[in-house]
């Protein structure tokens, strides 16, 4: 029995489109490249990445793909305010990030307004060595500014483990 209902199959090739309500500002990029210990100064200095051709700061290059400054959605029961598909997964499934390729076409600005649009390209199923199945959701967002230029692209695959039909509410044996 596939663990990819009519239902599921159906969301391939949906999409979400959102689109940022301001600049991403110099102040995010300088955080962002605190927070992951990037010490480039053309993410923090005008004079810096002035030097190197930019007219700007620029933003550390998956910046634009693992934060959320173009949402505007309000928090879920979790606190999570980022994109989420709402997928009719089977009753029990645990979501697990299984990676991210990224693509980067041009730099990203402090006045740039960003448009994300994400779309499921592919969803499948392979049994999982611990019994129940996987079901992989394959997805692409791709990241412009206000003036339609491409600036990143990130496919991602999530993994939705599914519990063997026996093993109790939570997905554990005893």
């Amino acid at each position: 029995m596939s663990l990819i209902s009519p239902e599921l199959r159906a969301c391939i090739g949906r999409t979400a489109r959102y689109v940022a309500p301001d600049a991403l500002g110099a102040a995010s990029f300088r955080y962002f490249a605190l927070a992951i210990g990037d010490e480039n100064p053309v993410y923090t200095s005008y004079d810096a990445a002035r030097a190197v051709g930019h007219d700007h700061v620029i933003a550390p290059p998956t910046f634009v793909c693992e934060t959320n400054q173009y949402m505007t959605r309000t928090r879920d029961e979790d606190g999570y305010a980022g994109h989420s598909w709402d997928l009719p997964v089977p009753p029990g499934a645990r979501l697990i990030r299984g990676g991210h390729r990224y693509e980067l076409f041009r730099p990203v600005g402090p006045n740039d307004m960003i448009t994300a649009t994400w779309r499921i390209d592919d969803i499948y199923e392979k049994p999982s060595s611990k019994g129940g199945g996987m079901v992989f959701v394959i997805s692409t967002a791709a990241y412009s500014n206000q003036r339609d230029e491409q600036l990143a692209t990130n496919t991602e695959t999530n993994i939705f483990q599914i519990p063997p039909p026996d093993s109790g509410p939570q997905g554990r044996t005893s």
